[in-house]
C-alpha cells in the first residue's frame, strides 16, 4: 500500500523520516508541505484518522507559532477555527505526516512508525 509522505524538505526530521521509509522500502508519494498545503477537508479526515487531539498537530516549536502567539490563542479557538489555522500556513503543521486510507502517523518516532507499519 502506497502512503502519501508529507514534508518539509529542509525539515532534519523529515530526512530522517524520508529515509527510514526508503530503508524500510516502504512505498510513498511526497508532497511538499508548503507548496501543497493540506486543506481545511484533509486535515479534519486526517485528525479523526489520527486519533490524536488537534493540538498534537501544531508544530509548537516553529517559528510562526511562536510569532501568532498560538500558545495563548488555541485554547480559545474552536476545533474548526485551529483546523483553518492549520490549513492557512504549513508551517504552523506538526511534520512530517504519513498518511494512508487507515491511518496517520505524525511527527517522526520510530518506534511508532515500526509498530504501525512493520509489526502491524
Amino acid at each position: 500500500m502506497k502512503y502519501l509522505f508529507i514534508e518539509y524538505p529542509k525539515c532534519s526530521t523529515c530526512k530522517k523520516a524520508k529515509k527510514w521509509l526508503e530503508e524500510n522500502n516502504i512505498e510513498f508519494e511526497d508532497r511538499h508541505i508548503i507548496e501543497n498545503t493540506p486543506t481545511e477537508e484533509e486535515l479534519e479526515k486526517w485528525i479523526n484518522l489520527s486519533q490524536k487531539e488537534i493540538r498534537n498537530w501544531f508544530n509548537t516549536s516553529g517559528l510562526k507559532y511562536k510569532e501568532l502567539n498560538l500558545k495563548e490563542k488555541l485554547p480559545n479557538l474552536t476545533e474548526k477555527e485551529k483546523i483553518s489555522l492549520l490549513a492557512s500556513n504549513g508551517m504552523l503543521i506538526k511534520r512530517p505526516i504519513l498518511v494512508n486510507n487507515e491511518k496517520v502517523l505524525i511527527g517522526f518516532k520510530e518506534k511508532e512508525w515500526i509498530e504501525n507499519l512493520i509489526n502491524k
